[in-house]
């Protein structure tokens, strides 16, 4: 079936094939496009758009003029992915999982990798992410990444490539759910029968997870926020709320005889497992960052005694470093000697004097972005910065190469996107939810985030992207 009037452009396009064809798990959807007027996706998408303010779907953007609260604009129309297409994400991502697992239990203890000369040792101990303090420790059941968000796009030959690891804290999850219950809404006949994947139950899989971590047989569990005033408040509030645990900040808990304590209206209540969403410095000012008023006095030392579980592990940011990642091939196969399922996308090393002067030399060509920066923050896009811009990542580059890494400018997949002008491509990464719990299980949806200006490759909500839902098929 041909298309009408929708252009995919240079791009690979996950609706219409580069002859035009509408791909075969696209059809039904596209049939339904054509029936509907633009006057109705106007329409519906209005009401998405007063549904999602409604339940408070907002995120803090702290750099902005404009106000700091905002919506995550989410497009109607929903990303779909067949199911072969997903088997392949899910057996690369349980495998990278495993093996960042490995590698932080090994850099943490017998460093036997760094031994080895697989991964330098000073790319690792020097990191101001490497925590001294966690350095012996092995947490509850010999995991450290409980919850890992893993960005991956796909480029022009239609193969998909991790872009990042998000180990610490990743955000975002709650948008994948309630954008599903709006857009469900939107499409109940089509929903139905197309046969998608459901992601309603991640709230129930994230509690059993953090019951796992646990050996008392009915285990207290809390989130941990930073207060209203984060970011990602609103999934905070959210998770603790579909999971039916306490929502609570550093001023609510209490450390005694190592074990932590929430301070309820009854008294206090021993919390055995602490989902945290604030970073591994502000977790306890006794042990890491004396000024943080965020954390909890004492609660490291509660961990260390095993009295309290936390997800995910302090200590894990080390291994979502923009420069380790370069090394996760590697690391895959010296842990689990296999070839990794999932590429990287090939990155140039600034640090190596080689691949440095490479940058130097092609950074108009290239993305260059910060080791340790994130949201779309410390990043140049080379092909399209000014020539005095260029010259400011050449100069950032040349004084302090170990912050920055760079890669070839991908051509990100479009996929279908309701905009001013009508139905057009926009480019869009993927976002996937990785649990790690009695297994590593991927959750069969992600968070698509979409550049919603036109031939933009910057799709962080924070640089003024938005969202879409993920339909994985069965």
């Amino acid at each position: 079936m041909k298309t009408e009037g929708y252009n995919a452009g240079e791009h690979y396009d996950e609706m219409i094939s580069e002859e035009g064809e509408i791909r075969e798990h696209y059809n039904e959807f596209y049939n339904h496009l054509k029936k509907t007027s633009s006057k109705k996706m106007n329409q519906l998408q209005h009401s998405a758009n007063q549904t999602q303010r409604s339940m408070g779907m907002t995120f803090n953007v702290y750099h902005d003029n404009q106000g700091m609260e905002k919506i995550l604009h989410l497009d109607i129309i929903p990303r779909i992915i067949p199911n072969s297409e997903w088997q392949k994400l899910e057996a690369g991502l349980k495998q990278r999982t495993q093996a960042l697992n490995m590698f932080l239990q090994d850099i943490y203890n017998e460093r036997n990798i760094l031994k080895d000369g697989v991964v330098p040792s000073d790319l690792i101990l020097k990191s101001k992410d490497y925590l001294e303090p966690c350095i012996g420790l092995t947490p509850p059941k010999g995991i450290w990444c409980h919850i890992t968000g893993t960005d991956l796009v796909k480029s022009k030959d239609g193969e998909y490539y991790i872009l990042e690891d998000n180990l610490r804290c990743p955000s975002g999850v709650s948008y994948m759910l309630e954008s599903r219950e709006i857009i469900k809404r939107v499409y109940p006949d089509i929903f139905n029968q197309k046969g998608v994947m459901p992601v309603s139950n991640y709230p129930t899989k994230l509690l059993r997870m953090l019951q796992n971590l646990s050996d008392k047989p009915k285990p207290v569990v809390g989130v941990l926020t930073p207060g209203v005033y984060n970011s990602a408040y609103y999934e905070h509030s959210y998770l603790a709320l579909q999971m039916g645990v306490e929502l609570v900040s550093g001023v609510d808990l209490i450390v005694e005889n190592k074990k932590v304590y929430m301070q309820t209206t009854k008294g206090l209540e021993q919390i055995d497992v602490l989902y945290r969403r604030i970073d591994d410095t502000f977790l306890d000012p006794e042990t890491f960052n004396p000024d943080s008023m965020l954390g909890v006095p004492g609660l490291f030392e509660a961990y260390k005694a095993g009295n309290i579980a936390l997800a995910n592990a302090p200590g894990t940011g080390v291994a979502d470093d923009k420069a380790v990642y370069a090394y996760v091939p590697k690391i895959i196969k010296y842990y689990l000697n296999e070839e990794p399922i999932l590429n990287n996308v090939p990155t140039y090393l600034c640090r190596e004097e080689e691949d440095r002067q490479y940058v130097l030399d092609h950074i108009e060509e290239l993305v260059v972005k910060e080791t340790n920066a994130a949201g779309g923050y410390g990043m140049l896009i080379g092909p399209k910065a000014t020539p005095e811009e260029h010259a400011k990542f050449r100069e950032l580059v040349a004084n302090n190469p170990t912050n920055y890494i760079a890669q070839p400018t991908l051509s990100l997949s479009t996929v279908p996107t309701l905009t001013d002008e009508g139905i057009s491509g926009r480019h869009v990464d993927l976002r996937p939810y990785i649990l790690y719990g009695q297994e590593i299980e991927v959750i069969p949806g992600a968070l698509t985030r979409v550049a919603l200006k036109k031939g933009s490759l910057v799709v962080n909500s924070s640089q003024g992207g938005g969202s879409k839902d993920t339909w994985v098929l069965y």
